[in-house]
Order: structure tokens, then sequence, then C-alpha cells
């Protein structure tokens, strides 16, 4: 009995962690296609899921019939290291995908329970003309190929989340004008989507940064359990969401709770997740066995993740930082002695500036490096792919 005991709770404890990890590996899931399996796990869970992240976290899981949402927050607004990409292109989105996200969400809020693609560019080209808008320098009158381009980038974020679900067409038809695409609008999931602790309608502030800090800032605590509460959440956000806690980036106080605090923090979040954690004299790593919570792997195969491996190396090994021209030439040096391997046009004139602007790109949202400037200078996560010398020890006996 006792053994049929353990079998059940050791079941349940890896249904609850791979219900967990799916939330954190995709926020937004969705009750019907390839994500439904774990939706039953979600839903099995949804108690002790919801009160882990309460607790833990601060964030709010909303389950019904149709999705399961991880209202996550991030730690930090102002990082741009994670951007939206299509999904197909792998592309980040620019200034101008964004506003049209917005304008497609705003739309399809207002929509019938189908919409054609051309019917969302009408209506967005229409929120479009918003004078503020122009003013801002964002115009979008769907006359070029390259606006088509972004809103069919647009459509298919959509898609992925789980906001459209396409019944007909396609959207490369769409591109070429020769033709259409017909959608379901999936409610639950459009209402489940904005995550922040307040609604955008509720802010009076006029500037771009003090909106966004309006709509993300948390009631202020008043008292000591409250404010300790408040520095837990942010804690294990960090842990949960960035590749690496460092303790310079912390204030006094989250120092202080974190350091009489970290192996309770820590514990939690393995139990619940599996991630192992790395602790160095500089911050923590949450280290993910299963290697499948992160959107940005290191080392990677082909060129640009050989490239990247190689950057990193001699980051490592530097005295200090090190200015983008010294990156470019030792980047078009590497491209050079790996031609064979390498892409043919990583060692055509100027490849090695996109090469190191990716490369960057990926260790920056590893926090393995940061950039000042022209300067980019090494954290101390990236120690761990320097090049040490070779050491042979002599056997005995």
């Amino acid at each position: 009995m006792s053994s049929a005991l353990d079998a059940v709770t050791v079941g349940r404890r890896s249904e609850l962690t791979k219900a967990a990890r799916a939330l954190l590996r995709r926020p937004v899931l969705r009750a019907h296609g390839a994500e439904s399996e774990l939706v039953v796990l979600v839903r099995r869970h949804a108690s002790e899921l919801r009160t882990w992240f309460d607790r833990n976290t601060g964030w709010r899981l909303h389950v019904d019939s149709e999705v399961a949402r991880l209202v996550k927050t991030v730690p930090d607004t102002g990082d741009a290291t994670h951007p939206a990409r299509d999904p197909r292109s792998r592309v980040p989105f620019s200034r101008r995908r964004y506003v049209l996200t917005c304008l497609a969400l705003a739309v399809l809020e207002r929509a019938d329970a189908q919409i054609t693609l051309g019917r969302l560019a009408e209506q967005i080209v229409l929120a479009a003309a918003d004078p503020d808008l122009a003013a801002a320098g964002v115009t979008f009158a769907l006359e070029r190929r390259e606006e088509r381009t972004d809103l069919v980038s647009v459509v298919r974020l959509l898609l992925d989340l789980g906001v459209l679900s396409r019944v007909a067409g396609d959207e490369d038809s769409f591109v070429r004008d020769e033709g259409d695409a017909l959608y379901d609008v999936e409610r639950r999931v459009l209402a489940a989507l904005l995550a922040s602790p307040r609604g955008p309608s509720t802010i009076s502030a006029a500037g771009h940064d003090e909106r966004l800090a309006a709509l993300t800032e948390e009631l202020p605590a008043t008292t000591d359990d409250l404010r300790n509460q408040q520095i837990r959440h942010r804690l294990t956000r960090k842990l949960l969401d960035e590749p690496v806690l460092y303790y310079a980036d912390l204030d006094e106080a989250e120092l202080a709770y974190l350091t009489s605090q970290r192996s309770a923090i820590t514990s939690r979040i393995s139990e619940l997740t599996g991630l192992v954690p790395e602790v160095r004299a500089e911050g923590i790593a949450m280290v993910d066995p299963q290697d499948d919570l992160t959107d940005v792997r290191m080392p990677e195969t082909g060129t640009e993740g050989h490239a990247t491996l190689l950057l990193a190396e001699h980051l490592a090994g530097s005295d200090g930082p090190l200015p983008l021209t010294a990156l470019h030439a030792h980047v078009r040096a590497q491209a050079a002695a790996h031609a064979t391997y390498w892409r043919r046009d990583a060692t055509a004139p100027g490849a090695e500036i996109e090469l190191t602007e990716k490369a960057l790109g990926r260790l920056e949202a590893l926090r393995l490096v940061r950039r000042a400037g022209n300067e980019v200078h090494a954290l101390p996560a990236l120690a761990r792919y320097a090049v040490g010398e070779a050491q042979i020890q002599e056997s005995r006996g």
C-alpha cells in the first residue's frame, strides 16, 4: 500500500511540474489543438498552481474551458533583448509591427466571430489614421508590399498565440495581393491576453514611459509583511524569467532578503519546476536540465551559433571592454578561418557586422554581456566560456 501511495505521489508531482513548465514556456495555452493535453494537466492541478504562483510571484492564473493563461508581469519593462518575433521567419518585431499588433487586438475586440485578413487590414488602416500615431511617426496605409508583410507577421503571431484560428486561405497570397484568408476570432483567448495590474483606459499619463510605468506599477506596501512579499515576488520572477540574477543589480533591501532567504526561494522553484540553482559569487542562475524553458539557446548549431560561441570565448578572455570595431575584426578573421564550415556569404564584405550584431543580441539576451555605446562589457557569467590553459597531470604508479 505504501509503495502504491508513493507512486501516486510521484506521478502527481510529475504532472504538477509538467503543467508548471508548460505555463512558463507558453503562458497562453489553448484547450484545443496541440496544447490540449497540457491544458488538461493545468486544470487538474489549477488550485496548487494558482496558490504557488500567487504566493511566490504575484502572477495570476486564469483557467477556463477554452484557455489556460498565466498572467505574467516582466521584471524589467525596459529590457528589449527578448522581442516578439515572426513565428515563421524569426525576424524581431519592429516598432510598427508592435503598433499594428495593438491595433489588431483593438479591432478584433469589436469584430464579429469571423474576420477576413482583408477586413482586418481595412480596420487597422482606419485606426492607424489617428493623428497621435502620425505625430509619433507611425503610418500604415497598406500601399506597399512591406506593409502587407508587417501585417502578416502580426497575424502569424496572433495565430501562434491562439487569438485567431485559420479557417481558409493563406497569408502569403495576401502579401502578393492575390487572395485573402478567413479566421475565427477566439474570444476567450483574446479576453485573457492583456497582462497588467490595471486597465490601460484608467491611465491618464501622457508620455510613453510614464504610461508604461503607470500600467505596470504595483500598489505601495504599507506593512513589513507586504514589503517582504513584494521583494519575494520580484526575486522569484527574475529567477524564473531571467537567465542570470546578478547581486549587483539588486537594491539593498532585495539583496538583504535574498541573502537570508536564498535557499528557501531556490528550493521552492526547484521543487515546482525542476530547475537547478547554480549559485556563484556574483549571482544565481536557475539551470534547466531539459533545456526547453528558454527562447535563446547557447551553444547553438549553424554559422550564427558558432560565431556566437567564438565571440563569447573572445570576450571572456579579454581584460576589459572591447570596441565593436575590434569584435567585427575578430568575427571577420573567424569567418575566414572557418570558411569551409560556415555558410558561403559569411566571408562577404560587411557580413561580419551582421554576424556580430546577432551574436551580441544572443549574448545580451542571456545576460552574458552588456553594451555601453560602442563598447561591449563581459558580465561575470560569461566566464564559463573562457578557455583556460591545458594542464597535463602526470600519472603516478
